[in-house]
Formats: structure tokens, sequence, C-alpha cells
């Protein structure tokens, strides 16, 4: 639910909205912010996808001449990011679900209206791409009330606004929108209390060590402070606002960066980084911050972070799978999609995964299985883990576009899964006659009642319900002329290859062998 937490009406005072922009790939979430900040968002992103959540702040002009600050949190539209998309309607106060008027409404439109109903929180429907010559906005108004998303005049009271994220055409009244929809939300901020807020990203720099993309929802943090985050803490010697300056204060609503997060726990080897989605809070001393730890060790190690541990099926063969990235959000959307993948015979098993580029440590916990699989998304394979690759010969994989990792993914179970020899029958008939026999070679006569005989393919030998032998048909005739094929319905002589005499009154099958 939106954040409303009780103030003291003396000194809570109106805070800045936090917006979430959600709906399918491609129908411009990332293009409207690119037109509201003047910048490039997606530059440097693989295909031009948003593939991290990541958090803006811009100022917005009303007509009266006020100034006004709106959070807008970029959320991805791929499938795989469902939980990025929930989370982000979590830690917003207000959704825009983005539509485009040419391709109408999509899955993932309808996975975002979930999430943003799932969270509780107002939204505003806005319908992109008005300047495009296949745009329809009325059918896609009239696909969305088929999809129950009742706009204002269309059956329901759900505001919304037409834009061109390019033109720039009706986004001053989309903006307008958000700010009339944030005053009747009433959001309010206590200035004077300790920040606290949520993590929307998290890495490791090889440079700056952990690091934590935060948005502030209550409170201010200030140089000096402490910030905890279940088993992690940082100073706030450094932090940085959303355009990588470098600031000494911040208060509610604001995207911020904190460098310098420490873990107090560990599992399997790796140093957590703080946890995506997880609250935060913030301390004026090293005592508090410690004291708050320490209830968090008191309280249980947060067992969802660690790597999942289940019981093997003795039926199923398991791909163990290392999985490396640049932020955690991704590695997390990665294990989603692993999960999906395998069935009855062979699935992955994810025996390590974590932050950063892929090291020697990686190659020699997948180096204990000859299938062992490493990806590694928009992550390099450093120097030594090369060299030492050079003895171990782990299959990686790595790619900076989530698309070619699930896909390879799916090629290397498939290349990998248990084969099954599998007889398939393609015929049956009776023996009518016995006709002669050369060494193992004899011709018979054959009518046949399923099916077809074809050169070339195997038979069973059947008497009496049983199976004699085996033979291979080696020449079919059909009217004195040699055919390569025989169908239900028709008599045919055949010669077939056996040591086992064919008699009249027998059943012949013929069958192929297939690799399922």
């Amino acid at each position: 639910m939106t954040d409303k937490t009780t103030h003291n009406q003396t000194t809570a005072i109106e805070r800045p909205p936090i917006v979430a922009v959600m709906g399918h790939v491609d129908h411009g979430k990332s293009s409207l912010l690119d037109y509201i900040r003047k910048t490039n968002v997606v530059e440097g992103e693989a295909g031009g996808i948003t593939q991290h959540i990541s958090a803006y702040e811009v100022s917005h002009k009303e007509s009266s001449g006020t100034e006004k600050k709106i959070t807008f949190l970029d959320t991805p539209g791929h499938a795989a990011f469902t939980q990025m998309r929930e989370r982000g309607a979590y830690i917003a106060d207000i959704a825009i679900l983005i539509v485009s008027a040419e391709d109408s409404v999509k899955t993932q439109t309808l996975e975002a209206f979930e999430a943003i109903q799932g969270s509780g929180i107002p939204y505003i429907v806005a319908i992109n791409k008005i300047d495009k010559p296949n745009a329809n906005v009325e059918k896609t108004k009239s696909d969305l009330a088929e999809k129950e998303i009742y706009l204002e005049g269309f059956g329901g009271k759900i505001p919304f606004a037409e834009i061109s994220a390019k033109t720039g055409k009706g986004v001053d009244e989309l903006i307008d929108l958000i700010l009339l929809v944030a005053e009747l939300e009433e959001l309010k901020g206590e200035p004077s209390a300790n920040a606290t807020g949520f993590v929307i990203e998290s890495d490791v720099d090889t440079q700056r060590g952990i690091t934590a993309s935060l948005v502030i929802k209550d409170g201010t943090l200030k140089k000096g402070m402490f910030i905890v985050v279940d088993d992690a803490y940082s100073g706030t010697r450094i932090f940085e606002n959303f355009k990588g300056e470098i600031i000494e204060e911040a208060t509610f609503s604001s995207p911020i960066k904190v460098i310098g997060f420490s873990t107090s726990l560990k599992f399997a080897g790796l140093t957590r980084v703080p946890k995506i989605g997880a609250k935060f809070e913030s301390f004026q001393t090293h005592d508090e911050a410690k004291k708050a730890l320490e209830h968090f060790r008191e309280a249980g190690e947060d067992t969802s972070a660690a790597r999942d541990v289940h019981k093997n099926d003795p039926n199923k063969k398991y791909i163990p799978l290392v999985i490396k990235g640049d932020v955690s959000g991704t590695i997390e959307a990665i294990e989603k999609e692993v999960k999906k993948m395998g069935g009855d015979t062979i699935a992955y098993k994810i025996i390590k995964s974590g932050v950063g580029s892929i090291n020697e440590s990686d190659i020699k916990s997948a180096s204990t299985d000859k299938n062992s699989l490493i990806i590694g998304f928009n992550v390099a394979i450093d120097s030594i883990a090369r060299d030492v690759n050079e003895k171990f010969k782990v299959t990686i994989k790595t790619s900076n576009v989530i698309y070619e990792i699930t896909e390879w993914l799916a090629d290397e179970l498939e290349k990998k899964r248990p084969r099954e020899e599998v007889e398939e029958i393609k015929g049956k008939g009776k023996v009518l006659k016995f006709f002669s026999k050369v060494k193992d070679k004899q011709v018979i006569g054959l009518r046949i009642t399923e099916g077809t005989f074809s050169v070339g393919t195997s038979v069973k030998i059947i008497r009496r319900e049983t199976e004699l032998d085996r033979g291979r048909i080696i020449g079919i005739q059909q009217a004195k002329s040699e055919v390569k094929e025989a169908s239900e319905g028709s008599e045919a002589g055949l010669q077939v290859q056996s040591k086992t005499e064919i008699a009249p009154g027998d059943v012949l099958e013929s069958f192929i062998v297939v690799t399922k």
C-alpha cells in the first residue's frame, strides 16, 4: 500500500511523489523518461532494453510557476523481470501504466497492471505513440476496457493521458495528472526524522566495493550517519545523487547511491550485497547501527538469500550452474527463468551465484562436474579465471542481453537431456504364404492390416502373440513390380532377412527406432 506514515502534523511537510513507469517492452517507458529528463536513459543498455531498475529525479514547473519534484522509477518490461516490476510498484506512490497506441494491450501490459493492482497504489494510464501512422487510440481504449482497465469516459474512473514520448505531445498533461494524484494522496514526510526507504539496486564495484541504490521514503540522510539493511551496513562518508554527484544531504523521495557497504553474514563463500527491495534504516551513531545489526542476527539469518536446498530426484539429471551478474536484480531475474527450465528428466541446479566478474573461485566450483556451466550477465571473465579455465575447460557463456542468456541455457539443456531410444510401430500385417528361403533371406506373402511396410525397416516376427525373432525388409513387390512401400489394405510379397523361418499365420510388425 501507499506509504502514509503518521507524522507530527506541525513538522510533516509535503513530499514529492515516487512514480513507477511500467508496461510492455518497447511501449515507450524509457522514451518517456528520456523526454522528461532530456537525456538518454537507455544509452548503453543492450538492444535498447532497460534491464536494471533505476530512479531519476526531475523538476516540473506548474502553470502557476511553482517548481515540483517527481522521482521516477524506470522498471524493466521484459517478462523475466516480473519480480522487479512488482518491487517497483511496492516502492512507488503512483504508477504509470504505459500502453502503445500501435500495439495496444500486450502480455506484459497485463502483468504490469496486476503488479500495480497488487500494490494498491493509485495509477494513471499513458497511451503512447499517438504520433505513429498506425496508432489507434480508440481501439487501445476498447482493448483496455476488455481487460477490465476502465478509463475515464470508458466506463471507469482511471485517469489517462494520450502522449507521444517522441514529440512530447501530452507529456505536460501527464505530469499534471501525476501531481494532481499526488496531491489527493496527501504524501507527507518528516524532514527531521532519520531517513528510511528501500534498496532499488545493489552491486559490487571493482574500485569502490559494495554499493547500493536507495530511494528515501521518509526523513533525511546526512553525511556521517549510518545505514543498515538487514545484515549489511554502511557509513555515509560517500554518497551520491542520481546524477553521480557527491552530496552531503538527501531527503524524502530522493534516489541516492551509497558506497562502502559491509556485511556481517556470508553465504556459500559469497559476500552478500544489500537485498533488493529490503527496507533500510539510518542512524546517527555507529553504536545504534551496531544494535540494529545485532537485532538482525538474534532474529536469525535471512534464509531467503541463501542458496536453494532441495533433495535431488534420483530419476532426474541435474546440470550444475554458476550465475554471475553485474547487479542483484538481474541475477534474481535469471534465477527465476532458470527455475522454469527443465522437465521430468533434466533441470539446472544453481550451485553458486553472485555479483561481480567471473573469477577463479567460480571456475573451481564448476569444475567438479564436466557438465557444469557458468553464465555471466553484463560481466567479464577476469584474467586469472581465463588462465585457470585453460586447465578445467568449463563452458562459459557471457552476454549483455538476457534473451541470449536464456535461449542459450535452453539450448544447452536440450543438448544435455538424457536420450531414450523408443520403438515406433509403423505397420502390422498377417503372413498369408511362405514362398521360398535362401540362407537367411525368405520370401513371404503378407496382407497389411495397419499402417505401412517400407524397404529398410525392421520387423518383429510374432507367433501366437509371442515375439520369436526380428528381421529386416530388404525388398517389396506388388503387381510384379518392385516398390519401396506398401500400405494398409493391400497385399504384397516381402523379402525378409531373418534367421527364423516365417510361417503362414505369423504376424509381422514393422517398426523404427527413434531417439527421444
